[in-house]
């Protein structure tokens, strides 16, 4: 018997974050996330869906910065069912979902120094939030096991402070440099409400259930 062992199997490509990794058999308890941007970052970083690299959206038209690391669950698709669930939860008419995975904060003591990462996380809130029609939920989240926050189990759990600036960040990061300065229209962004884990949850298989109905696998 040879002692050479067989090499390792190479993947020739890496897995579309969006598309080619799993959001976890646990979901949605505990999900996977992709993180694209960290409170580092002085410009607004996000996954580009052809290509699956992280590309550079857009600066920043204030200083502030995401207080905590975000980024997106894979497998999830902001659809019909996110649209109607924040409609009804509202009372409006005419919600869309905004096209796109759902965005999730992760909260961690432990500095993340980069985007372009996968974490696993725990849902334990989010907020409702709205950009003109368009539902674009955003779930907060700690990272599993993590020495400070990893024993939070709702949103109550977090100080009263981290939510509002959070909150804070959610309305202005989409704000664009000059906007009202040459006729543009200001976006209408708006936070209806703050809700907690269970559901967080649902809106989590909500989002999975539009990913599915939306996105047939190729492989």
């Amino acid at each position: 018997m040879s002692d050479t062992k067989a090499p390792t199997p190479v993947v020739p490509y890496q897995a579309h974050p969006w598309h080619g990794i799993s959001v976890g058999d646990c979901a949605p308890d505990i999900v996977a996330s992709f993180i694209e941007m960290v409170p580092t970052d002085t410009v607004k970083y996000e996954v580009d869906k052809r290509s699956g690299h992280l590309k550079l959206d857009r600066p920043q038209k204030f200083s502030s910065q995401c207080p905590a690391p975000y980024g997106f669950i894979p497998q999830t698709y902001c659809g019909e069912r996110c649209g109607q669930y924040a409609g009804d939860k509202t009372g409006r008419t005419g919600i869309i979902g905004d096209g796109d995975p759902l965005d999730i904060c992760v909260l961690s003591e432990r500095t993340i120094n980069h985007g372009g990462v996968l974490v696993n996380a725990r849902p334990i809130g989010g907020y409702r939030m709205f950009d003109g029609n368009e539902a674009d939920d955003k779930i907060l989240a700690v990272l599993c096991d993590d020495p400070a926050y990893g024993a939070f189990r709702t949103i109550a759990d977090c100080p009263r402070s981290l939510v509002e600036r959070l909150r804070h960040y959610f309305l202005t990061y989409k704000d664009m440099p000059g906007q009202n300065g040459h006729g543009q229209t200001p976006r209408r962004v708006e936070i209806t409400d703050i809700y907690d884990a269970d559901e967080a949850r649902h809106i989590i298989a909500l989002s999975q259930a539009d990913y599915q109905a939306s996105f047939r696998p190729t492989w």
